[in-house]
């Protein structure tokens, strides 16, 4: 299993003087390990620094297991949200002193109470979820397979997937591979993806290059960031294509394509 990963958005740490305030951090987490998560101090320090008031020095923690994550609330009153950002609407609430609940979600928003206007929240990404080969299914358990790449073909990184292999798979010329801006354009008019950020956009890049495909740091020739990011998606459509995990029937996933007057475009052949 390829672990967990954490991720507190900049600015989500709380609020000081009703601004909100915190440096973005990012933790990765191996079966067996643990993340704690609250104001924190010295006496109790703690891995996810949140500043509020009404949180607890040591509001929770984050344990992962070999196949999923659990989460444990330290708070003697408040309970924690853990929503399903890709769900229609899917949450747990994790009661006061509750120990290891575990969380079912691939992708989660941890969302705690506080005093103030800015919610405070953080995002976890889950140890990968496998899927029996559908090939295999029905088979004897002892020889029955599961998929080398684990992909929810339901899940909005999925979509990313799509939409950065689809002018490769509409013209097989060399083209250009989407930009983050140009998929945040692509995707306005699914019906779960209208909101979706540039910053989502490049965390789920992040998150299929490092987590679903396993991928090392591209090589590039120029040290720039956006080389770095545009060497990333090329590797990330070079596998999936190569390896048949988004194919033409998956276009059909995407917002139709619509040209000059708004009328629909038809699909490649």
């Amino acid at each position: 299993m390829s672990g967990v990963v954490v991720h507190l958005p900049q600015g989500n740490g709380g609020a000081d003087g009703g601004e909100p305030r915190g440096e973005a951090v990012t933790l990765r987490l191996g079966p067996g390990q643990v993340a704690r998560f609250g104001r924190g101090s010295t006496a109790v320090p703690v891995e996810l620094r949140l500043a509020d008031p009404a949180i607890s020095r040591l509001a929770g923690e984050i344990r992962v297991t070999d196949d999923h994550w659990q989460l444990t609330n330290h708070s003697t009153t408040h309970s924690y949200l853990v929503e399903n950002p890709e769900g229609a609407g899917e949450y747990l609430r994790v009661a006061p002193r509750r120990v290891g609940a575990p969380i079912p979600f691939e992708f989660s928003r941890v969302v705690l109470p506080t005093r103030g206007d800015v919610t405070i929240s953080f995002q976890v990404f889950a140890p990968d979820h496998l899927y029996l080969d559908p090939d295999a299914m029905g088979v004897p358990w002892g020889t029955s397979t599961v998929t080398a790449y684990s992909l929810d073909e339901t899940a909005t990184y999925f979509l990313v997937l799509v939409a950065l292999c689809e002018p490769r798979l509409r013209d097989q010329s060399r083209v250009a591979v989407p930009t983050t801006p140009q998929i945040v354009e692509r995707l306005r008019g699914h019906v779960t993806c209208g909101a979706l950020t540039a910053r989502a956009v490049s965390s789920h890049i992040d998150y299929l290059a490092e987590e679903k495909l396993r991928m090392g740091a591209p090589e590039t020739h120029e040290p720039g960031k956006g080389d770095r990011r545009n060497g990333k998606r090329e590797e990330i459509v070079g596998l999936a294509l190569r390896f048949g995990l988004v194919r033409e029937e998956h276009l059909a996933l995407l917002p139709p394509l619509t040209g000059a007057g708004g009328r629909e475009r038809p699909a490649a052949r």
